[in-house]
């Protein structure tokens, strides 16, 4: 299946699922945003990195919009709806002010493993106990999906892309696995360098080695 969508690029990775709170101010996306709710239409956000905007990204619905400002600027709430691919981009649209693009769907299996997303929720926890920082998760455990959890795994933007042209729940789950346990050492070292640094200049209580 493909289909014409209005596309909206930015330097983010948008997951199926995931909510997203967005200020609009720019005029052809102030134009882009009252048509898509005045029709209630998706529209998409291929991902940028680098300055150049990428084949992939994820259709979005808008909730809602949450305020709107005096000089047209809004403040909306959008849920992400499922990974596209764009096969052209469509940079002038007639009698409109943003682009567009033609995408089509990739399909996307959603079976994973209970027992390996119960490891990686883990290990997401273990990382921001590590590094002090509160992240609830939106969802019950046992609801999670990998998409739920992946902005709490601390990938950068170009590991949060390559996650999004993974088509296969297991894969991902594979994916944060592996980074998540690359990370935590590295994590738990500097955490450890942390504590020592702290200790210099402070009074030390320790023994002394007795050579005989």
């Amino acid at each position: 299946m493909t289909n014409f969508v209005p596309i909206f690029p930015l330097s983010i990775v948008v997951y199926p699922g995931e909510d997203l709170n967005l200020h609009i101010f720019e005029p052809k996306y102030k134009q882009l945003i009252k048509e898509c709710f005045d029709q209630k239409k998706p529209f998409g956000m291929p991902v940028v990195i680098n300055n150049k905007v990428n084949e992939l990204g994820t259709l979005v619905d808008i909730v809602e919009i949450s305020k709107l400002y005096d000089n047209g600027e809004m403040d909306i709430k959008t849920k992400g709806q499922k990974v596209f691919r764009v096969l052209e981009i469509i940079n002038e649209v007639p009698d409109k002010l943003y682009s567009g693009a033609i995408v089509s769907y990739p399909a996307n299996s959603d079976h994973g493993k209970k027992l390996l997303m119960n490891k990686v929720v883990a290990a997401i926890k273990e990382l921001h106990k590590l590094l002090k920082v509160n992240k609830p998760f939106h969802k019950e455990e046992d609801q999670l999906s990998s998409y739920d959890v992946a902005h709490h795994a601390g990938l950068t933007l170009e590991e949060e892309y390559e996650f999004l042209s993974l088509t296969n729940e297991l894969q991902r789950q594979e994916y944060l696995k592996r980074h998540l346990a690359k990370v935590l050492p590295v994590v738990a070292e500097m955490e450890l360098l942390k504590e020592k640094i702290k200790l210099n200049g402070h009074f030390k209580n320790i023994s002394g080695f007795n050579i005989s």
